[in-house]
């Protein structure tokens, strides 16, 4: 079976509104010459163009998917608040959260990116894809069930596994978020739930300043069940890579999930311009590849990514064809044009010695112990 590659043009006609980077326009804040937040769509275009251009396209299974419906995204979000989205989506567009704002037509939009989530997640639970990678656009991990922010109103992931789960296409979801931002929708959205791991791989107090913490462990029947891996500015592959080695596959050996779904940023990657945590393609391949191996010993393979954050136009589609060719086995390769440099810029032995000991710190923390 091939890798499914799940996207749709709407999304790339997503709308920022009056912003400068992550600012409203208006006061001391000027209007750039692009205009609009840094979620614009042509880091998630350029990524379709790559795989176009390489012929990497040629070997995944191209697919669009429908929208989520109004009951899917009821499995999470309320009626009070869908029922404002579309209202402010038909009157033009608007914003009902922070930093989330969305133009004409926005509610269809999200709709229309839940659904290629979900498309994806459902292609690889019934057999049709080996795993799948859905272009998402706009980004859902901060999107709390009545709260937008961060560039995400939905919550693309959560909606996704909530139908699968519904539906009895499986009982244990393991979510990893290794965007560079703290994925606190998921996390609320499932803090007490035992049949949902959620992990989340972040840029200690980036975004939101105030959540993220190793301390954080879901409650009642769900504690335990909520890992945060806060990792210090300029952390870099070596350091990753150790989180995956020493937090991330001992986790799901506990869990034994039944299907693994990514939140797939690219904003920890060295050029990103709102991180600082030196990722590289390698980075990413090398963090799909463990994850591959995950799925091999406990799912059969079920390995979902849902595209999130990510901001480099230039880089981002570098990142994404390096996860792409590890999901796919593909022999088409495209080289990382800086990837020489990147390495040169890694953080030294001293530096990696030092977050090496606060992952084991959280490691100590979160884990089982014995």
């Amino acid at each position: 079976m091939a890798t499914g590659f799940f996207w749709d043009e709407a999304c790339f006609w997503h709308g920022g509104g009056h912003y400068a980077f992550t600012h409203p326009v208006g006061g001391w804040v000027q209007p750039l010459v692009a205009g609009g937040l840094p979620e614009a769509p042509e880091t998630k275009r350029r990524l379709k163009n790559l795989i176009d251009r390489s012929g990497l396209s040629k070997e995944l299974r191209m697919s669009g998917a429908d929208p989520v419906t109004w009951s899917d995204m009821r499995q999470v979000h309320p009626e009070h608040f869908l029922q404002e989205f579309k209202r402010l989506s038909d009157s033009g567009g608007g914003e009902i959260g922070d930093q989330a704002p969305f133009g004409p037509g926005g509610f269809e939009i999200c709709a229309q990116s839940a659904g290629l989530v979900k498309g994806a997640l459902f292609s690889v639970l019934t057999g049709q894809t080996a795993n799948a990678y859905a272009l998402s656009r706009p980004p859902g991990h901060h999107a709390l069930p009545d709260h937008p922010n961060g560039f995400c109103i939905l919550a693309n992931v959560a909606i996704a596994a909530e139908c699968a789960m519904a539906e009895g296409l499986a009982g244990r979801v393991a979510i990893i978020d290794w965007d560079v931002h703290h994925g606190n929708g998921t996390e609320a959205i499932f803090y007490d739930r035992p049949d949902v791991l959620t992990i989340s791989l972040h840029q200690d107090r980036n975004y939101p300043e105030d959540t993220g913490a190793y301390t954080d462990r879901g409650a009642g029947p769900g504690e335990g069940f909520n890992i945060n891996i806060p990792l210090p500015p300029g952390t870099g592959h070596h350091g990753y890579l150790y989180a995956f080695e020493q937090i991330v596959r001992p986790a799901l050996d506990d869990f034994r999930p039944d299907v693994i779904i990514v939140a797939c940023g690219f904003d920890a990657a060295i050029v990103d311009p709102l991180s600082r945590m030196m990722c590289t393609a390698e980075t990413y391949r090398q963090m799909t590849r463990s994850l591959m191996e995950a799925t091999e010993e406990h799912c059969e393979g079920r390995l979902v990514m849902a595209h999130e954050g990510g901001y480099s136009e230039f880089y981002v589609p570098f990142c994404g064809h390096a996860v792409l060719e590890e999901m796919s086995g593909s022999t088409i390769t495209v080289p990382d044009p800086l990837g020489e440099t990147y390495d040169a810029r890694q953080p030294g032995p001293r530096h990696d010695a030092m977050v090496e000991a606060e992952i084991n710190d959280i490691a100590a923390h979160v884990l089982p112990q014995g």
